[in-house]
């Protein structure tokens, strides 16, 4: 398992929003997600590294300029709407482009978080630019992220390139807290007829292709934009409208995500896996000195993903007749993932979940 690096000073807990493709709405979604967690009564800060297309100074309204604190070592950062707020947007002029190479792109990212005097926050929400190179990689090696969102519309282009982003997350040991369906159709104001202009891809269809649960679906309104223009984000300006509620839920379920995953992490870890393709037997050894044995098929028949489960709320055993286990895997230090040779990879079995199915007859043979 990969070490965790140190945690940036005060801070609890960092949600890197992901898209891995533009045009979907990430920035919106991470820029109301914070103030629905400020709304939880917690302290938030917002990091802004989307480099090459900063918004958060104008979904936010902020013209100020970050200035250095009394040692001339730190960045203060802005504050707004009760955020605390740094982006790349503030110290660029507004009509200069960033054209940047990667090296230069790693420092700017490195100084967005451990140069920023951030004080003391419960979340720190990063808003990441699209793609899987150059930021992303430098935030896994700077910090640890304790979770990672991804935003995605309901078609099929789209999909297909964040599940690249649920992959990057994954090699980079964070786990994926879970989806954001974005432009999830368009409700008429006069007549309540629904339009899937971007596709109606359903929830089990999604959280199935990208591993994670759907938190959210958050529909094509257009006071949703019309706000975010105005640097008042809606969450701020109607936090009863029902998109300002959807984001409210989507804040708790973070939450609740975050808990389960830090939960997971505080217990046993594996610290040794072992694959006996001849006995069709899998063991682990945990850091608290215990070994639990499985059978290759009864850890294929009690995957949990929704794929093999649904989402009726109950997990049952599903057989498949002679799986051949491919690959394992670290998610984060919650979970192991299995790869399978009919390429089913989508299950995430956290720990307590693989202590507790030890315990089952398909897994005990």
């Amino acid at each position: 398992m990969q070490a965790r690096q140190e945690k940036l000073p005060g801070v609890a807990n960092i949600v890197a929003v992901s898209s891995a493709k533009g045009g979907v709405g990430k920035s919106t979604v991470a820029v109301n997600l914070a103030i629905a967690l400020r709304d939880l009564g917690r302290k938030v800060g917002l990091a802004d590294v989307d480099i090459y297309g900063p918004s958060a100074p104008i979904m936010l309204g902020v013209n100020e300029v970050p200035v250095p604190d009394a040692e001339q070592r730190m960045m203060n950062p802005v504050s707004a709407h009760g955020l605390q707020v740094m982006s790349m947007g503030f110290l660029l002029d507004e009509n200069s482009p960033a054209v940047w190479r990667g090296p230069v792109v790693m420092s700017a990212t490195k100084q967005f978080l451990r140069g920023v005097a951030w004080g003391e926050l419960d979340y720190l929400v990063i808003d990441m630019p699209p793609g899987t190179g150059d930021v992303a990689l430098t935030l896994a090696q700077e910090v640890p992220l304790d979770g990672g969102l991804i935003v995605t519309t309901p078609q099929d282009v789209a999909l297909a390139d964040v599940t690249r982003g649920a992959a990057m997350f994954r090699r980079l040991n964070t786990p994926v807290l879970g989806v954001v369906g974005n432009m999830a159709g368009y409700i008429c104001p006069d007549c309540g007829e629904r339009d899937d202009l971007f596709g109606s891809l359903s929830a089990e269809e999604i959280s199935a292709a990208l591993g994670a649960p759907l938190l959210a679906e958050i529909p094509i309104v257009e006071q949703l934009r019309e706000h975010g223009d105005r640097g008042t984000p809606l969450t701020v300006a109607a936090p009863n409208h029902p998109v300002s509620q959807a984001f409210q839920r989507l804040a708790v379920a973070v939450e609740e995500a975050l808990a389960e995953s830090s939960a997971a992490a505080a217990g046993p870890e594996p610290t040794r896996i072992l694959h006996d393709e001849q006995a069709g037997v899998v063991k682990i050894e945990w850091s608290d000195g215990r070994e639990t044995s499985y059978t290759v098929s009864g850890l294929r028949g009690w995957c949990p993903c929704a794929q093999c489960q649904g989402h009726g709320g109950e997990t049952s055993f599903v057989p498949v007749d002679n799986p051949e286990l491919v690959a394992c895997e670290g998610v984060g230090r919650y979970a192991l993932r299995f790869s399978w040779a009919d390429g089913h990879s989508t299950g995430m079995y956290s720990y307590s979940y693989l202590l507790e199915i030890a315990e089952l007859p398909e897994c005990k043979g």
